[in-house]
């Protein structure tokens, strides 16, 4: 069996530097007040105008899929909710202990798919022109674990509606390759006994939605073992293991429970400006294979560990030339 390599990324990209330049001049407030679901003409413009960049940055690097950017994602993992009928957004909270703030989504009534990521990836599958479309959502845990429950009542309830939230929205979803779950909080916030169980259940929900490849992107770290252990249990295609943060855990939780049959390493930094080289990439591919003495993967994953929202464009565009190139070398070493 050959190893097939897939460059790609956990998408929340920056916007091109003429984007927030136009948008800070039509607005002339903070971005993220903008982001309401129904911003008016001018601004829809822009942002439109702005996945086309991303998108052609991604063609013209090689990248293997193309994700829709989420230019829009002022809010980050939060914004599925931030944009809810049945959402609040109130003061700005701190993302974990990084520097990165969001608008707190507070759940007022029954939540209920909105569509809004839908129709960027529409959009964004009209662009692609035939290319394979990879989406890109909050995982459910993480997006339970960062809003705040004021009408369902119970921790369980709270984090299955969110999981029926995003299979709604994956439901409506346009053919796509890839989806990308991002998990954060698994690492950050781990869930206590008993929770680590409907977390996985919850994942395994959102992933059953669709038929694409699913990976679970978990990163700043590794997964403490009981919590990776169910995250096995979901019907998933890939855990994604952030190799930039944590090398030794993450090692030892594939030795030690094995993993899926592909995989997704995070050995390039989405919030550090040094930018890798293709070939280092390649090798350090190489060397995470000879640590594991494992069969051959069917298909890996080579991206970033994290998004890349907060690079300089110009380094956000040469951390993709570098996984697209990394890949490429993969796979002429594999042959």
């Amino acid at each position: 069996m050959m190893t097939e390599y897939v460059s790609t990324t956990p998408g929340l990209y920056p916007l091109p530097d003429w984007a927030k330049d136009d948008l800070s001049d039509l607005k002339g407030h903070q971005k993220h007040d903008l982001i309401s679901g129904d911003e008016d003409v001018a601004i829809t413009a822009t942002y439109e105008e702005a996945r086309e960049d991303v998108i052609d940055v991604q063609q013209d690097t090689g990248l293997d899929r193309i994700v829709e950017g989420q230019l829009r994602w002022d809010d980050m993992l939060a914004h599925p909710l931030a944009v809810a009928d049945a959402v609040e957004t109130h003061g700005i909270v701190r993302y974990y202990d990084n520097n990165n703030f969001y608008r707190e989504p507070v759940v007022t009534d029954d939540l209920e798919p909105t569509g809004d990521i839908a129709s960027e990836l529409e959009a964004a599958a009209e662009l692609a022109q035939g290319d394979d479309l990879q989406a890109v959502l909050p995982g459910p845990y993480s997006l339970y674990d960062l809003a705040t429950d004021e009408h369902y009542g119970d921790d369980g309830d709270f984090l299955a509606a969110i999981a029926a939230f995003l299979e709604g929205e994956v439901d409506a979803f346009p053919a796509h390759e890839t989806l990308f779950l991002l998990e954060p909080s698994l690492v950050e916030t781990p869930p206590a006994d008993g929770e680590d169980a409907r977390a996985s259940e919850a994942i395994d929900r959102v992933a059953s939605a669709t038929d694409a490849d699913v990976i679970v992107q978990p990163y700043w770290g590794a997964l403490e073992e009981k919590v990776y252990a169910h995250l096995l249990d979901a019907d998933i295609d890939a855990v994604g293991f952030d190799f930039v943060a944590n090398q030794d855990d993450n090692l030892y939780n594939i030795q030690e429970y094995g993993t899926t049959d592909n995989v997704a390493l995070g050995l390039a930094d989405g919030q550090n400006t040094l930018v890798e080289d293709p070939e280092a990439i390649r090798d350090r591919t190489e060397w995470v294979d000879g640590q594991l003495g494992v069969t051959e993967f069917e298909t890996v994953y080579l991206t970033t560990n994290t998004g890349t929202f907060y690079l300089p464009y110009g380094k956000y565009v040469a951390k993709l030339e570098a996984l697209a190139e990394a890949a490429d070398l993969a796979e002429v070493t594999a042959a």
